[in-house]
């Protein structure tokens, strides 16, 4: 356990040191929220919307950026920047498993990410109005499930690639990926129906996410073929699981 702490505090300060991540990880879903939600266009209610401002219904989306880079693209470009680099090699000869730094590393990931999530919902509520979670329950179950998807995803990746340009090669990929067809790039009304029912599947779920943020933003684009909100969290989970334990069996220390 001392060595699991040790390990959080080093991989946190390492966090710290990289501005990228940082800054479009951590402190960009705000930025964007705000950016976005300065546009007029935006802080306008509509019948399609159902009287609620786009801004209510795109704020799950700004959430969602955090969490897609963090987990696909840091996580792995740290694993494998350790693994090229001979530092998980040379830990296993020492009384700290490289285990312990794989999960000191995710330790500190999901704490960033939830600084990030904080962040944004705290300025969303001051800057703009946007109401916190409506059922913060299930919004933080959403969460959490879909962020484990994510990171299932990622760590596959971490299991794959042997260096660290590649981790960043496959990260941008999986990041755009994600974002697309989850359809954090586009309003879910404009989408070919093919891409909408693909999005229901994809992490991290951002349709439960704004279900459980505003049940009215919910109501709104779950019109466009929406899955019932514990019907994906199963999904997420059952994505997350077999992710995670394809991770497992394909990772090596070297």
């Amino acid at each position: 356990m001392r060595a699991l702490v040790k390990m959080v505090r080093i991989e946190t300060k390492l966090f710290l040191r990289d501005s990228a991540t940082l800054i479009f990880g951590v402190l960009f879903p705000a930025g964007i929220l705000i950016g976005v939600g300065s546009i007029p266009a935006m802080a306008e209610s509509t019948a399609a919307t159902g009287g609620l401002r786009s801004i209510e219904i795109w704020a799950p989306t700004a959430l969602v950026f955090g969490m897609v880079m963090i987990a696909v693209q840091h996580v792995p470009a740290v694993i494998a920047t350790y693994r090229e680099r001979g530092i998980l090699r040379r830990l296993s000869t020492t009384p700290v498993h490289p285990r312990t730094v794989l999960l000191a590393q995710m330790i500190v990931a999901f704490a960033f990410v939830l600084v990030s999530a904080a962040l944004t919902i705290a300025l969303a509520w001051a800057v703009l109005d946007i109401a916190p979670p409506e059922r913060p329950l299930e919004f933080a179950v959403a969460f959490v499930v879909g962020y484990a998807a994510l990171l299932g995803i990622g760590l596959v990746s971490a299991a794959l690639v042997r260096t660290s340009s590649a981790a960043n090669q496959i990260g941008t990929t999986l990041f755009v990926a994600l974002m697309f067809f989850g359809g954090a790039f586009l309003p879910r009304a404009l989408m070919p129906d093919v891409l909408r029912e693909a999005g229901e599947f994809i992490p991290p779920g951002l349709q439960a996410l704004t279900s459980a943020w505003s049940a009215d933003a919910g109501d709104v684009t779950a019109t466009v073929s929406g899955q019932p909100f514990w019907l994906q969290i199963t999904i997420m989970a059952g994505i997350a699981l077999v992710t995670c334990a394809a991770a497992a069996k394909l990772f090596r220390w070297e």
